[in-house]
């Protein structure tokens, strides 16, 4: 048992350290955001469809769940969009750490749908997370529209992850995913079709995007996500809150070592930075520490 935990903990970390290369990747494609996310999205299914069929998988959902992953797979390609494009107009380290946001976009966004209140600790570690992207924003200027467009994936990241959080008390992980991908390509694929995007450059790849996106399509977008879902049935929530929060630090580093000079900021920034990660991190023990408590008032509740 010791064994299989140590086992999905290191990969966990590994899924984490794939999903941070994914801006890695988004800095290294030549392609613009758009057909970037076009491509990446279109793999996907492509090989999520096939995991589909060899795990003999229904693909079976009904017409109201088909409206629900309808309208979350445009959100999702938009994040996407808007996330390529942060990094394309700044760098891997500026929109990671905006986009770390995300949880804090969550807190104000959760309660309309879960129908509780917004609780006064989340409205200040958000406001803290406000003055480290502030110092960020104000030293480094330069990248003021990639903190923009890093801001506004962040903030539909968080509407997504919601509708995800209720959706999957009902639906098949996997399903969610395939059709969100699948209806995020139809409505990317709409979108170049009346701006006539699907021009003969569109399809004028490089040997080196090819190798990238295909890396991208399956290794960071469907094998992280069939895996992490399985991960997710070993380890704690949070042990899982814990990890997911080094997926900036692992890019960064990364990024670093990749793009040298490029990825060199302002003592400033990782100043800044070091403000929103760690109260990114201290809102997720927080949040485990309350969920163990309520568990196990409820526990305790339910014996009486």
């Amino acid at each position: 048992m010791q064994e299989s935990r140590l086992k999905n903990y290191l990969l966990l970390h590994l899924i984490v350290l794939i999903w941070g290369f994914t801006a890695i990747l988004g800095a290294l494609i030549s392609l613009e955001a758009i057909p970037l996310v076009w491509y990446r999205m279109s793999l996907a299914v492509v090989f999520i469809f096939i995991y589909f069929l060899i795990r003999k998988k229904s693909f079976k959902v009904d017409r109201i769940a088909i409206a629900k992953f309808f309208v979350t797979g445009i959100l999702i390609a938009l994040h996407w969009i808007f996330f390529f494009k942060a990094i394309k107009v700044s760098n891997v380290s500026v929109a990671l750490v905006t986009m770390s946001t995300g949880a804090f976009f969550v807190s104000l966004i959760e309660p309309l749908f879960f129908k509780r209140s917004i609780k006064v600790l989340e409205l200040v570690l958000g406001f803290c997370v406000c003055i480290g992207l502030y110092i960020i924003f104000n030293f480094e200027s330069q990248y003021q529209l990639g903190i923009f467009y890093a801001l506004i994936s962040s903030l539909l990241s968080a509407f997504f992850s919601v509708f995800n959080g209720l959706f999957i008390q009902k639906y098949d992980a996997g399903k969610i995913s395939l059709y969100q991908l699948f209806f995020g390509v139809v409505f990317i694929t709409v979108y170049l079709l009346f701006t006539n995007g699907f021009s003969a450059s569109f399809f004028e790849i490089s040997k080196a995007d090819w190798g990238y996106l295909l890396i991208l399509g399956s290794i960071c977008t469907a094998y992280a996500f069939i895996t992490s879902v399985k991960v997710m049935k070993y380890l704690s929530p949070y042990t899982v809150i814990l990890t997911l929060n080094l997926e900036p630090i692992y890019a960064i580093i990364l990024a670093l070592f990749i793009f040298g000079e490029e990825e060199k900021m302002n003592p400033e920034f990782y100043f800044g930075a070091f403000i929103v990660l760690f109260v990114v991190l201290l809102n997720g023990m927080i949040k485990n520490k309350n969920s163990i408590r309520n568990k196990i008032k409820e526990k305790s509740v339910s014996k009486n």
